[in-house]
């Protein structure tokens, strides 16, 4: 079984890598199953019906979520409808959504949970070691773990303490691919996948923009215009145990091999 996840997916450049790319990268690798982190997919704020539907029609058959889950507030409107969808299990309890989901996948049941850190994030988030052995007990035959959040320390730990229970712990949030990707006591890890969308960016956002934020200037928020990159991994298991984990990016320095 080979697992694509692809990173953060930002804004219409995000969706148009994955519209231009996902068919190859499927055909290249293999792929059985596909995952990506979409909660900036709409304008780099939350996610629209409109945009969680062109991604389910390019072949994303589950979409994880993160701290900017809610920033756009149509996703009120659909979220009960929405069953490729996965939001942060410990995110506050009056928030509406589905924290962990199985998919059957020729004949595997393919758990999908999605946490959220607390280092450096929003003080309202539980931690996520409070419950988390709770869905790690539950029924599957392979679980992969989209852990959002800041901490490089708190994402190793995390994926060690969940070693003989997860396939995969894949670090989302940064917008930056790290270069740690590994099998960690039987777990694939990396501290961060990277991010899908605007190349010449900080982490998505107009460069001078963002210069001008830096320096205390009261900028508006805007997505960067540029050529566009894609980040992504793959996790190959077999027989429900995990075997390999490896980095995909596609940009104008690392053009795609097919």
């Amino acid at each position: 079984m080979k697992i694509l996840f692809i990173g953060d997916i930002f804004g219409s450049i995000g969706r148009e890598m994955v519209d231009d790319y996902l068919h190859r990268i499927k055909n290249k690798y293999q792929i059985d199953f596909v995952i990506a982190n979409c909660e900036n997919a709409t304008h780099g704020r939350g996610m629209s019906k409109k945009h969680y539907d062109e991604l389910s029609f390019v072949g994303v058959d589950c979409m994880t979520m993160g701290n900017h889950t809610f920033d756009n507030r149509e996703l009120y409107d659909y979220i009960d409808e929405a069953d490729r969808l996965v939001v942060p299990f410990n995110q506050p309890k009056v928030l509406p959504g589905v924290g962990s989901r199985v998919f059957n996948v020729k004949g595997t049941k393919i758990r999908v949970t999605n946490c959220l850190g607390c280092v450096y994030m929003d003080y309202r988030n539980a931690n996520p070691y409070d419950e988390i052995d709770k869905y790690l007990d539950m029924e599957c035959d392979i679980h992969i773990i989209d852990f959002h959040g800041e901490a490089t320390s708190e994402k190793i730990t995390f994926a060690s303490y969940c070693s003989g229970k997860a396939n995969a712990i894949i670090g989302t949030h940064t917008h930056v691919q790290t270069a740690d990707e590994r099998v960690l006591r039987d777990v694939a890890f990396i501290s961060d996948v990277g991010m899908t969308g605007p190349y010449e960016s900080s982490i998505g956002i107009d460069l001078d923009l963002a210069a001008a934020r830096m320096r205390g200037l009261n900028q508006k928020f805007a997505v960067a215009e540029s050529s566009g990159q894609l980040c992504a991994v793959v996790i190959e298991i077999e027989d429900g145990k995990t075997k390999g984990i490896g980095r995909i990016l596609i940009n104008d320095d690392h053009p795609f091999e097919s």
